[in-house]
């Protein structure tokens, strides 16, 4: 009887996705997560970005002896098909691990595609299942900037990499986070964003966002042209897709339903609670001097916080970001 049930069990396992016999596979979870994202970027559609439904969606899912590949066009040969998954609309494909358990990364991994490299909630740290789909979902939205025409000749024309052909400048980047003078003034404008965000009406908002633009304009002369560039890509390039990420959480907590999969996973959170954790982790990070941390986490929620103030000063923003200079002080009025 036992091993019947096993069998019959194993059956029901397999038999959503037509795969070889023996064949690895998917876990159940991981399959209804990753489903849960598609479906949620399907239903934001362009609303939020325009051609945001014209971006890859490829996906390295790496589990701890194994990595699999979804919805990516141009597959490597060093991968295995597994057959077409129904539920997540695409061709799955594996290999042997090759990246570590808990990156957490969009980049051409494969083929040369932009395309998220991801591992399981617990190895990334994700604190349950929405927010490693919302996560997803702001690694979907740098898939959207790469591929965009001219992204890397526009990265290029920065000038910081400083022959480095890797991109890891843009992680290890020499900012001067020990600066007195510069953390002094990180703070003032990050502190100043945060003031403007709780602007109670439209006289208010504006004398504090023409304060925040001050505070931006003496940070910028306490930085090298370099330095200044770096932060103001950050800005733009990270700092909005965390921005991203919140208005994301905030759609589908108003106008989205969960699958009913999704949903019953036993670490589910309703998309509210997300948008208020990612609200309040982003308010949190303008407050104090956030430099000291060391690294460039701290512009993330700078940047989200001048997007969102943006979403109040100049609406139509968004539509002018990728045709203009990697910075959100291109797009920004002065009152």
């Amino acid at each position: 009887m036992r091993a019947t049930l096993a069998m019959a069990a194993t059956v029901v396992l397999l038999s959503s996705v037509p795969l070889r016999a023996q064949s690895p596979t998917l876990a159940p979870d991981d399959r209804i997560r990753i489903a849960e994202a598609f479906r949620l970027a399907d239903a934001v559609g362009d609303q939020i970005w325009p051609a945001w439904t014209s971006a890859p969606f490829a996906i390295l899912l790496v589990t701890p002896e194994r990595e699999f590949l979804i919805r990516h066009p141009r597959p490597t040969p060093d991968f295995t098909p597994l057959g077409y998954d129904s539920l997540l609309q695409s061709e799955v494909l594996v290999r042997p691990r090759q990246f570590p358990p808990n990156l957490l990364a969009t980049f051409p991994a494969v083929g040369g595609v932009p395309t998220i490299v991801v591992g399981q909630p617990a190895a990334t740290e994700r604190k349950n299942s929405t927010e490693w789909v919302v996560t997803l979902l702001h690694e979907h939205f740098h898939q959207l900037q790469t591929s965009r025409p001219g992204y890397y000749a526009r990265v290029d024309s920065l000038g910081l990499a400083r022959g480095d052909k890797t991109g890891m400048w843009m992680l290890n980047y020499a900012f001067p986070y020990d600066s007195a003078r510069v953390r002094t003034r990180f703070a003032a404008f990050t502190q100043l964003l945060d003031s403007a965000l709780s602007a109670t009406g439209d006289d208010q908002r504006a004398t504090r966002w023409a304060a925040a633009r001050r505070a931006r304009a003496e940070l910028h002369d306490a930085l090298t042209s370099d330095d200044d560039r770096y932060l103001a890509f950050q800005i733009w390039q990270e700092g909005v897709a965390r921005y991203t990420e919140l208005t994301i959480a905030r759609f589908a907590a108003a106008r989205y339903t969960p699958s009913a999969a999704f949903a019953a996973l036993p670490d589910f959170v309703p998309y509210a609670t997300t948008a208020e954790r990612i609200d309040s982790s982003v308010r949190a990070g303008l407050r104090g001097n956030s430099l000291e941390r060391g690294n460039r986490v701290a512009f993330y929620p700078a940047g989200a916080a001048y997007a969102l103030m943006l979403d109040r000063v100049a609406p139509d923003w968004r539509t002018h970001y990728f045709d203009r200079a990697m910075s959100l002080d291109t797009a920004t009025p002065s009152k």
